[in-house]
């Protein structure tokens, strides 16, 4: 009896070990395969984007002036800050730059969604940590967590334009 019980204690011992290493190896892969390096120009581009939050949301405002925004005018105002055109609308934004993972995010990627009809509805720009930097129809520009319940169901892709 004695030597089943140490045999039944072995495995069990194994088998944590097992499911320890399992994930162990789960962790560093998350963090050794993450996201990019935020650089000086995508951390400027979220400096200025981060100047508008409560600008107000109005649809098809053009944006010129940074006093109203829609979704892509306001990331097509905030890349033109540093230089860089941009397309005026979501759909045209996402075919610009290269195609980035979920897994890759970095920060200053544009993140793409589906909140109304159609392939592309919604552009925010990724503020690291799971937030995105966004004209909201409902609050005007904010910082939203991607991660939210809306946000996860609503993604479709993302760019890396810097």
């Amino acid at each position: 009896m004695k030597a089943g019980k140490a045999g039944a204690v072995k495995k069990k011992l194994m088998m944590v070990g097992l499911l320890a290493s399992i994930g162990w190896f789960g962790m560093t892969a998350v963090h050794s395969t993450g996201a990019s390096a935020a650089t000086a120009e995508s951390l400027e581009l979220l400096s200025i984007g981060k100047n508008y939050i409560g600008t107000p949301y109005v649809y098809g405002a053009s944006g010129i002036w940074g006093t109203s925004f829609d979704c892509s005018s306001y990331t097509q105002f905030v890349f033109r800050q540093l230089g860089v055109s941009l397309p005026r609308t979501s759909s045209e934004q996402a075919y610009m730059g290269t195609k980035v993972d979920k897994a890759y995010l970095s920060v200053g990627d544009l993140v793409f969604f589906r909140t109304g009809s159609g392939w592309i509805s919604h552009v925010a720009i990724y503020a690291g940590e799971g937030k995105i930097l966004h004209a909201s129809s409902s609050q005007g520009v904010t910082l939203s967590d991607m991660n939210s319940t809306y946000w996860k169901n609503a993604y479709v892709t993302a760019r890396r334009i810097l």
